[in-house]
This record gives C-alpha cells, structure tokens and sequence, in this order.
C-alpha cells in the first residue's frame, strides 16, 4: 500500500489506540473546521508563544514532507488536523505525520 492510499478504519482506529490525545473527525460536520475523518489534536503549551513556535517547527516539517495540515493557533494551544485531501480521508502519510507532530511537541 502507498503512502497516499486511504487508510482502512480499523488501521486508523489501531493508530488511535496507540497514540493517546488523538482522535478522528467525525464525518461532514459543517461546524468543524477539519476535513471529515481527520486526525486531530490538540497540544496545549505554556504560553502563546511556546504555541506558535511549536506551529513554525510543524510547518517546517510539514513543507519537507510535502504534506500539510491544517493548524489552529489559539492562546496558549495548537489544534493539528492531518487528512491527505487527494485521497478523501487518512492516509500512512498522515499517521507518519501525526507521529512526527508528537515528536515536535515534546
């Protein structure tokens, strides 16, 4: 399977398992600024600025890998949405990223 093939739902829910502060946007919800079935989370940090530093290093990741998320930046937090648009939902590439993003905020 390729990296930008969509990931199966029990793939996706084994990913979620293992990787605690995750979870998955649920399906068309118009109030949601995400991709339906999207990975999410949210990374809450000390002050605004540790925030958006943490989204300057998740950018610069993200532009080497070619593929970017969608960033929240709020007071003292950062909301990260991954979804491969071109696939229609989650792909390997996002899990890959998802799992680099808590690199990055640790």
């Amino acid at each position: 399977m390729g990296k930008r093939e969509k990931l199966s739902d029990q793939a996706i829910a084994a990913f979620l398992g293992s990787h605690p502060g995750w979870e998955r946007v649920p399906g068309a919800d118009p109030e949601s600024p995400h991709p339906p079935g999207a990975l999410v989370r949210t990374f809450a940090f000390d002050d605004y600025a540790a925030g958006i530093a943490f989204a300057v290093r998740v950018g610069f990741a993200a532009e080497a890998r070619d593929h970017h998320p969608d960033l929240l930046v709020g007071w003292r937090r950062v909301r990260v949405a991954w979804s491969t648009h071109d696939a229609g939902g989650v792909t390997a590439l996002d899990t890959e990223m998802a799992e680099r993003t808590d690199a990055l905020a640790r």
